[in-house]
């Protein structure tokens, strides 16, 4: 087997029983015999399981940065440089929950890969999520644009929890099909969508815990 061909089939391989076993209980000889190539290739093209693990997971995530730096770029160019908190929260999230959620997408090797990523707290993962953080400077800075007035680290903080509350939907989707009976549709993806922006959104124009301090400040000086 040709050496391109080779690395492809380690990596098909690998991402599929990544997705349907966890990453704790897939051995290289577990991937090698899926493969169909010998232990010795593994080493040549990636050195260790961890290095493969972190490939996998490296080239998932570069496709969604990319699609969210893109939908972030349009919704500057229509805002005329200054686009609308909603808009950018929505680049954010978006590409994430529509890569892993709904009936078309769920299924696939890629996304149930992703699913198990967020799930596992593997250390190759941890290391390249706390590395990569360029592409969510760029949403911060987009943000510090729609919301001038804002205080630097409410935006971060709006930030953080829009990404946390997108990532716990995808690991907890089923426990909350269950809580709620069905009554909340983890098909609908938009309306996931929809509703993750809002509560980002309200929670980034209210009043923030900075505020609040200092009108209870000012409220004790008066009595």
């Amino acid at each position: 087997m040709p050496s391109d061909q080779t690395r492809t089939a380690i990596l098909a391989a690998a991402e599929r029983l990544y997705a349907d076993r966890g990453f704790g209980d897939v051995t290289l000889r577990d991937i090698v015999a899926a493969a169909g190539v010998n232990l010795a290739a593994v080493n040549y093209h990636f050195g260790s399981k961890d290095e493969l693990i972190a490939e996998l997971f490296v080239t998932r995530s570069l496709a969604t940065n990319r699609e969210r730096l893109n939908e972030l770029k349009a919704a500057e160019q229509a805002g005329g440089g200054r686009a609308s908190i909603d808009s950018i929260l929505r680049a954010l999230v978006g590409p994430t929950l529509r890569g892993c959620l709904g009936p078309d997408r769920e299924g696939s090797t890629a996304a149930r890969f992703m699913i198990r990523a967020s799930i596992e707290s593997v250390s190759p993962i941890r290391r390249i999520k706390n590395r990569e953080v360029d592409h969510l400077r760029k949403f911060a800075a987009a943000m510090r644009r729609a919301l001038p007035d804002r205080d630097e680290a409410e935006l971060y903080w709006g930030l953080h929890f829009a990404l946390a509350m997108a990532h716990h939907t995808i690991r907890e989707k089923e426990r909350l099909t269950k809580l709620s009976e069905g009554k909340c549709d983890l098909d609908d993806v938009q309306g996931i969508i929809d509703r993750v922006v809002a509560v980002a959104v309200m929670a980034l124009t209210a009043a923030g815990p900075s505020s609040r301090a200092a009108s209870r400040t000012a409220a004790a000086s008066i009595k």
